[in-house]
C-alpha cells in the first residue's frame, strides 16, 4: 500500500489558483508524489488500522520567514513512513525493513523513552505514545506558532481510548535548537532517552553538526539506545548525504548501524553516497532511513 494511503484533507474547498494546480498534479502527473502534506487552512486525517480512531492534525501558520522557511508546517512523508515503522515494531506485524537484514520489531517502542527532534506534526511521536512508550518528549524549533500547534495537535491525539492496548505514555512538548545544550531542558534531560526520532530534517547541511550533536546528547549512553533518522531525497542527495559521514559521526561518539533507501510503495535499495542526475518527480518518491547507535569503543571524535 502507497504511504500517502493514510492521509487525508480535510477542509474548505482551494480558492486560489495556486492550491487548484497542486490539487490537480496527481491527476496531471500520476506518477508524481506528494512528500509534504496539508496548511494551515486544512485539517490533515491520518488512519491506521490499528488505532481506534484518526488521528487529526491541525498544521501551524507561523508568521515570520525565520519560522516559515523552516517547513516544520507539514507533514513529510518522512513521518508517515516512520510512524509505519513504529507501529510494524511494536506491535510486532510481519515485516522486513533495511533489504531484509532489520526485523520490524527492531522498531518496537514499548516501555522505552523516546524523544524526536523537528518534530513538526510529531505523528511518530504520537505513535510511539499510543502504542506502548514509556515516556515521550517532542521538541521543535521554539516558536510561538509551531509550539502552540504542537501542544494542540498532542492534546488532541494523546488520548488512551485511540490506543489499540487503551494505554498512553506521558507526553510533553517543549522547544529545541539543535546543538544548543546549555538551556535548562537539554541539561535536565540528557542522556534520557532509548531511542531518539528526526524526520526530514537533513535539508539543511550547516544544520547536520547541530542535529549530531543533539542526538548524541539525548540519547542514553546504553549500548541498546539507537536513533532513527528519516528523510525524504526531495532537496537532493547531495544536501543529506554528509549527515551520514562516518568521521562526522564518530566525533559526537554515534556510527551507522543501517542505512537504506525505500521509495513510496515499499520498495527498498541500497544506499548510495551518489546516484548520479536523478529526476526531481523519481527522488521525491525516495527516502532514506538511518539507523544510529554508540560507537563500539563509546569513544568520540
Amino acid at each position: 500500500m502507497a504511504l500517502t494511503s493514510r492521509i487525508a484533507v480535510q477542509g474548505p474547498p482551494a480558492t486560489d489558483p495556486e492550491d487548484y494546480l497542486s490539487s490537480a498534479l496527481g491527476v496531471i502527473f500520476p506518477d508524481d508524489v506528494t512528500n509534504q502534506h496539508g496548511d494551515a487552512d486544512h485539517e490533515l486525517v491520518y488512519i491506521s488500522p490499528y488505532l481506534r480512531r484518526p488521528l487529526r492534525f491541525a498544521l501551524a501558520d507561523p508568521d515570520a520567514w525565520a519560522d516559515r522557511r523552516l517547513f516544520s508546517h507539514y507533514l513529510w512523508n518522512s513521518s508517515l513512513l516512520l510512524a509505519e515503522f513504529v507501529e510494524a515494531g511494536t506491535l510486532r506485524l510481519p515485516s522486513e525493513f533495511g533489504l531484509g537484514t532489520v526485523r520490524s520489531e527492531a522498531f518496537d517502542v514499548a516501555g522505552l523513552a523516546c524523544l524526536e527532534l523537528g518534530a513538526g506534526t510529531a505523528l511518530p511521536s504520537l505513535m510511539a505514545a499510543l502504542l506502548g512508550a514509556r515516556d515521550v518528549v517532542i521538541t521543535d524549533y521554539p516558536s510561538a506558532a509551531v509550539m502552540g500547534t504542537l501542544r494542540a495537535n498532542a492534546a488532541a491525539n494523546a488520548q488512551a481510548e485511540v490506543s489499540p492496548r487503551g494505554t498512553l505514555a506521558p507526553v510533553t512538548v517543549e522547544g529545541h535548537s539543535w546543538g544548543e545544550l546549555a538551556t535548562p531542558f537539554a541539561s535536565a534531560h540528557r542522556g534520557r532517552y532509548d531511542r531518539v526520532f528526526a524526520c526530514d530534517c537533513l535539508w539543511m547541511p550547516w544544520q547536520h553538526a547541530n542535529l549530531q550533536r543533539s542526538l548524541a546528547w539525548f540519547l542514553s549512553p546504553s549500548p541498546s539506545t539507537r536513533a532513527w533518522v528519516v528523510a525524504g531525497f526531495h532537496t537532493g542527495r547531495a544536501k543529506m548525504r554528509d549527515f551520514f559521514d562516518p568521521a562526522a559521526l564518530g566525533a559526537v561518539g554515534l556510527e551507522v548501524e543501517a542505512v537504506w533507501e525505500r521509495d513510496c510503495d515499499g520498495v527498498e535499495r541500497e544506499w548510495a553516497w551518489d546516484r548520479g542526475l536523478e529526476d526531481v518527480s523519481e527522488r521525491k518518491r525516495w527516502l532514506v532511513v538511518g539507523v544510529l547507535r554508540r560507537r563500539a569503543d563509546g569513544v568520540e571524535g
